[in-house]
C-alpha cells in the first residue's frame, strides 16, 4: 500500500529496524510513484516529487523524477514551482541535457511580476548553471542588477557570479552595474555586491584598475558600519554587520595590494577598525583577523603593522585554541614582514609550545625557528633543547633538523655550536639526519683547537649512553680520529669528578657498543674502522694486538660489508711499513657552509622561513646538493689545490686503478714505480665533501674498490666503453651516439702534455657545436723512440669538482714505433674556468719494460675555456 502523505512515508522509515525493511519501504513507495509518474496523475505530482525528493536525500535513487520536477516548473502555482526548482538542483547537474529544457522556464520566470518567482529562478541558474545556460541568460541576469527590487538585485548578483565563474568572458557585461551596486544603502545588496566584484578581481585582474577608484566609497561604507550606533536589524553580539565588515575588508585587501595610493586611503581606516573593535567576543574576533590579513597585505605603514601584530600577540592569550592556532598561522606568514614587531611577542609563543594541544605546539615551533636570530639564538636554542626532551617523536626529526641549522647559521662561537649539537645527540640521537651529522663531523675536523675538548666531551658522553645512534656513530668516529689526543689529555669529566681515561678504557667501551642491544650494521662498520685508526694512535703494544684480535672475530660475519673491511683491516697489519699512513688523519674537509646554511633559509630581518619551517623529510636534502652544486665554483681555488697538491699538503697520486686483491688496493696507492712521485700523507690529501665518507662506505662495496673507498677517477679501456658514458649522458647528454654531430672539427692547436722515454702525448682541444660548456680534447700518443712496441696502454685523467669528465676507449691499446693511437675526452666546464688535467700515463713495452707515470696539464688556450 502506498503511502500517500511525505508525513507518513517518514514515519514509515523511521519505524524501520533494519536496513532491510527501509529498503524494502523505499522500494516500494518508488513503484507507487513510477507507476502514479507514467498515469500522468497531476492531483499527485507534488506530493510525488516531495517523496521522491525525501529518498533521494536518503541516497536512494530518484532520476525517474527529472521531468515531473520539469512539468511542476511549468505549472502556475507558486508552491509548484517551488517544488519544482528545488527538485531541479537535487536531481541535475550542468552535464546533464535535460537542463536545456529549463532554459526556457528560466528566461520567462525571470521576467514574471512575482519577485519571489524571479528569486526561485535566478537561485536555480545560479546553482546549476552550465556555460551554455550562462550565455543564454546572462543578458536577462544583467537587467535585473538594474532592477528597483532589493530582493531581485541581490538575487541577480550572485548569479553573476555563477556565470562569470563559468563563462569569464562574460565579465565585462557586469563591470559597470556590479560597481553601481557598490553604492547602494542596502546592507545585503552591498554583501553580495562586494562578494561579485571579489570575484571578478580574483578572474581576472585587469579589472583591479576599475575598482580601485571604488576604494573611497568602501571606506566611507566600513566607517559607517564602525561607527554606526546600535541597529537591532544589522546587530550581531554588540557588532554591526560583521559580514558585511568582513567582506569589505577582503576586498580591500586585493585592490590595495601594490597600490600605494589606494593602501594610503585605507590606512585611516584599518586603523580605526582595529582599535574599536571590541575583541571579547568572536564576531569582534573575525573581524579584527580580516583586518590584520588586510594591513599586512596592503602597502601599509608600519605603525599600522605593529598594531597588527599586537592583536595578533592578544590572540595568544586567548583561551580559545581556535583562536590561538589562528594567531600562530597568521604569524609564521608575516614574521618575514616585520621580524622585530614578532619578537616582542616570543615568550608567549614559547609559552605555547607547552599547549595540550598539539597542532599549536606544531605551529608555535615552526614560528620559534622564524624568530631565531643572532641575537636570541642562546635564548631560543635553549627553551627549544628544553622541548626537545619532552616532544612527541614525531616532532623530533624535524626539530633536531632545525635546531642544528640554526646553530650552524648563528652560532655565536664554535664551542657554543659544538656543545648545542652534543646536547642534540644526546636528547634525540635517534632522530638526527645523517647530513646533519655529517656537518657535525667536519665541524669539529674544522675546530683542531677545540678538538681535545670535542673528544673528551663525547667519550664522556658514550660511556654514559650508547642508546643513541648518531651519537654513537659521531662519538665513535672522533674518538678513532683523535684518540691518541684523548689519551694525551689523559682525562674527561664524569658527573663533576675528572677520570683518567687509558687506552684499553676506549677498547673496553667500544666492544661494549659491538655487544650492546643497540649495534646494527652501519655501527659495527663505524667501531671497526675507528678500532683500526686506533692502531695507529696507540702505542700500547697488548692494546693493538688486542685490537687485531676484535678484528679477527669478523672475519667470518655473516654482513658482507663488515667481513669484507675486517679481512682488509686485519690484512693490513701485515704491511706495518704502510699502515701509519693508510691511517692518517684526514685532512680538514673543504668549507662549505652553504650546505647546512642555504641562504634562503632565514629572512634578511634575522628571522626566517625556508628548511627551517619546512617539516618534509625530503627537503633539506635536496637544499643540500643544489647548494653544493652552486657553491662549487666559489671553491675551485681549493678544490683544485687539493686535488693537484698545489696547498701546504703533500703531493699525491689519488688516480689509482682498480685492483681486484685487496693487498694489490693497498700497494697500488703507494705504487713505489720509479716513475711514480707519492708521499706517506697519502689519505690526507684524498678529498671528500662528507668526512663520514673518509671514514666508511654505507654502501656495499665490491672487492675491486680500494680499501677506503679512493677510487674516483676515469679509467678508461676499448672493454669499458658502455660503462664511462652512461653517468654522464643524463647529465650533459655527452652520449657517444651523439660525438658525430655534435663536436666541430679541430682546430690547429696541439699542445704537449707529456714526453718522456720516447712517448709523447698531444692535446687537440675544440669547442663543442651545440654546447659552448664543453671542450672536447683530442689526444693524440706518439710513440717516437720506445724501441718496442706499446702494449696495454691505459689512460685516465681527472679534473677539478666543478668540471665533468667523460671519455671515449683509444683507437688501439697497441702502438708500433712511429704509430699514433687516439682517443677522444670531453670535458664539461660550466664554470668557464681554466681546465685542469691530471694524467696518469700506463704502457707495457714488447721488450718487457713497464711504464707508470703521472702528469698534470693547464696550458690550454683561455678562448677554450
Amino acid at each position: 500500500m502506498p503511502y500517500y502523505r511525505l508525513k507518513d512515508l517518514i514515519k514509515a522509515i523511521r519505524a524501520c529496524k533494519t536496513a532491510a525493511d527501509e529498503r524494502a519501504v523505499i522500494q516500494k513507495e518508488s513503484a507507487a510513484i513510477r507507476t502514479s509518474f507514467k498515469e500522468e496523475n497531476n492531483d499527485a505530482r507534488h506530493s510525488n516529487v516531495a517523496k521522491l525528493l525525501y529518498i533521494h536525500m536518503l541516497g536512494y535513487p530518484a532520476h525517474f523524477g527529472q521531468i515531473e520536477c520539469l512539468k511542476l516548473v511549468a505549472s502556475n502555482r507558486f508552491a509548484d514551482k517551488r517544488l519544482g526548482y528545488l527538485g531541479i538542483m537535487l536531481l541535475l547537474d550542468e552535464n546533464q541535457e535535460v537542463l536545456t529544457l529549463v532554459t526556457n522556464s528560466l528566461k520567462n520566470d525571470m521576467n514574471h511580476s512575482n519577485m519571489y518567482i524571479v528569486g526561485l529562478a535566478l537561485c536555480t541558474l545560479g546553482n546549476i548553471s552550465s556555460p551554455e545556460m550562462a550565455r543564454d541568460l546572462c543578458a536577462e541576469v544583467e537587467k535585473l542588477l538594474g532592477s528597483s527590487n532589493v530582493y531581485i538585485r541581490k538575487k541577480a548578483a550572485l548569479c553573476a557570479m555563477r556565470i562569470i565563474r563559468k563563462v569569464p568572458e562574460l565579465q565585462e557585461n557586469f563591470l559597470s552595474k556590479a560597481k553601481s551596486l557598490l553604492s547602494d544603502r542596502n546592507h545585503g545588496v552591498l554583501l553580495t555586491a562586494t562578494t561579485l566584484i571579489t570575484e571578478m578581481c580574483h578572474r581576472n585582474p585587469d579589472t583591479l584598475v576599475t575598482f580601485r577608484k571604488a576604494v573611497p566609497l568602501l571606506v566611507r561604507h566600513l566607517k559607517s558600519l564602525v561607527s554606526a550606533g546600535f541597529s537591532p536589524e544589522h546587530d550581531v553580539t554588540g557588532v554591526t554587520d560583521p559580514f558585511l565588515q568582513v567582506k569589505i575588508l577582503r576586498l580591500m585587501r586585493i585592490l590595495g595590494k601594490g597600490d600605494a595610493e589606494a593602501s594610503e586611503a585605507m590606512n585611516d581606516i584599518l586603523a580605526q577598525v582595529a582599535t574599536n573593535t571590541e575583541s571579547s567576543k568572536n564576531v569582534g574576533n573575525s573581524i579584527l583577523y580580516e583586518t590584520v590579513l588586510t594591513i599586512m597585505e596592503i602597502q601599509s605603514e608600519s605603525g599600522l603593522r605593529v598594531l597588527a601584530i599586537n592583536i595578533l600577540g592578544k590572540f595568544l592569550t586567548n583561551r580559545d585554541n581556535n583562536i590561538r592556532y589562528v594567531a600562530l598561522t597568521t604569524l609564521n606568514k608575516t614574521v618575514s614582514i616585520d621580524t622585530n614587531a614578532v619578537q616582542r611577542h616570543r615568550n608567549i609563543i614559547l609559552d605555547c609550545l607547552r599547549d595540550g594541544d598539539i597542532s599549536i605546539r606544531r605551529r608555535a615551533l615552526e614560528l620559534s625557528f622564524a624568530l631565531i636570530n643572532e641575537t636570541n639564538v642562546r635564548v631560543l636554542t635553549r627553551e627549544l633543547l628544553a622541548f626537545l626532551e619532552v616532544a612527541d617523536n614525531e616532532f623530533k626529526q624535524g626539530m633536531t633538523t632545525k635546531i642544528c641549522l640554526a646553530a650552524d647559521r648563528f652560532a655565536p662561537n664554535k664551542r657554543w655550536h659544538i656543545d648545542t649539537v652534543l646536547r642534540v645527540l644526546k636528547l634525540a640521537g635517534n632522530y638526527v639526519r645523517e647530513e646533519i651529522l655529517s656537518n657535525f663531523i667536519r665541524l669539529i675536523a674544522q675546530t683542531k683547537d677545540l678538538n681535545a675538548y670535542t673528544v673528551q666531551k663525547l667519550y664522556a658522553a658514550l660511556k654514559a649512553d650508547i642508546s643513541q645512534e648518531s651519537l654513537t656513530l659521531a662519538s665513535v668516529w672522533v674518538i678513532g680520529e683523535y684518540g691518541d689526543i684523548l689519551i694525551k689529555g689523559g682525562s674527561f669529566e664524569e658527573e663533576e669528578l675528572v677520570k683518567e681515561v687509558t687506552e684499553p678504557d676506549v677498547v673496553d667501551l667500544f666492544e661494549s657498543i659491538l655487544a650492546g642491544p643497540y649495534a646494527n650494521q652501519v655501527t659495527r662498520e663505524y667501531v671497526l674502522t675507528a678500532l683500526m685508526k686506533l692502531t695507529s694512535r696507540f702505542t700500547s703494544t697488548p692494546v693493538i694486538q688486542r685490537i687485531q684480535a676484535i678484528l679477527e672475530r669478523y672475519n667470518t660475519s655473516i654482513e658482507v660489508e663488515i667481513q669484507q673491511r675486517a679481512i682488509e683491516y686485519t690484512n693490513l697489519f701485515k704491511f706495518d711499513n704502510i699502515r701509519p699512513a693508510v691511517l692518517e688523519r684526514i685532512p680538514i674537509p673543504e668549507s662549505k657552509e652553504e650546505t647546512s646554511r642555504p641562504t634562503d633559509d632565514f629572512s634578511s630581518g634575522g628571522g626566517g622561513g625556508g628548511s627551517l619551517l619546512d617539516l618534509d623529510g625530503d627537503s633539506i636534502a635536496t637544499d643540500v646538493k643544489k647548494v653544493n652544486a652552486s657553491e662549487n665554483s666559489q671553491n675551485t681555488v681549493d678544490i683544485l689545490a687539493t686535488i693537484f697538491g698545489s696547498g701546504p699538503s703533500d703531493t699525491t697520486d689519488n688516480l689509482t686503478p682498480s685492483r681486484s686483491n685487496p693487498k694489490d688496493d693497498i700497494m697500488s696507492l703507494f705504487n713505489t714505480g720509479p716513475t711514480t712521485t707519492t708521499s706517506p700523507n697519502l689519505i690526507e690529501n684524498t678529498p671528500s665533501a662528507n668526512p663520514l665518507d673518509d671514514l666508511i662506505t654505507t654502501s656495499l662495496p665490491s672487492t675491486n674498490e680500494n680499501l677506503l673507498g679512493l677510487s674516483s677517477i676515469k679509467q678508461i679501456a676499448p672493454s669499458q666503453n658502455t660503462q664511462t658514458v652512461n653517468p654522464l649522458d643524463s647529465l650533459m647528454d655527452l652520449g657517444s651516439t651523439k660525438l658525430s654531430t655534435a663536436i666541430s672539427p679541430p682546430t690547429e692547436t696541439n699542445a704537449p702534455a707529456y714526453n718522456k722515454n720516447g712517448f709523447k702525448i698531444g692535446l687537440s682541444p675544440f669547442k663543442d657545436q651545440n654546447n659552448p660548456n664543453i671542450l672536447n680534447i683530442n689526444v693524440t700518443f706518439h710513440n717516437v723512440g720506445v724501441g718496442s712496441d706499446v702494449q696495454n696502454l691505459l689512460f685516465q685523467a681527472a679534473v677539478p669538482k666543478t668540471q665533468r669528465l667523460q671519455m671515449q676507449p683509444p683507437s688501439s691499446t697497441t702502438i708500433a714505433p712511429g704509430a699514433i693511437v687516439t682517443q677522444t675526452i670531453r670535458v664539461a666546464n660550466p664554470q668557464r674556468v681554466n681546465v685542469r688535467l691530471k694524467l696518469r700515463i700506463v704502457y707495457d713495452t714488447s721488450a718487457g719494460g713497464k711504464v707508470d707515470d703521472i702528469a698534470e696539464f693547464s696550458g690550454f688556450p683561455q678562448d677554450f675555456w
